[in-house]
């Protein structure tokens, strides 16, 4: 799998919401682009990972 950019391996297919929370991301403070799909909030507890994915994390930052 990809994730922004990089190989990732993965043990074992994953939600998109169990992803975030192992790798520490704050899920309302990300947007999610899998395979050129933006993943609302709502769905990524039901969307699976695999090793075909490329995701993208981007991740919302305060400041000025």
């Amino acid at each position: 799998m990809q994730v922004n950019g990089e190989q990732v391996t993965l043990d074992a297919p994953v939600s998109v919401a169990d992803y975030l929370e192992a790798h520490g991301f704050r899920a309302e403070r990300v947007a999610i682009e899998l395979n050129g799909e933006i993943i609302p909030r709502e769905r990524r507890a039901d969307v699976m990972l695999d090793d075909q994915c490329v995701m993208e994390i981007v991740q919302f930052v305060q400041g000025g």
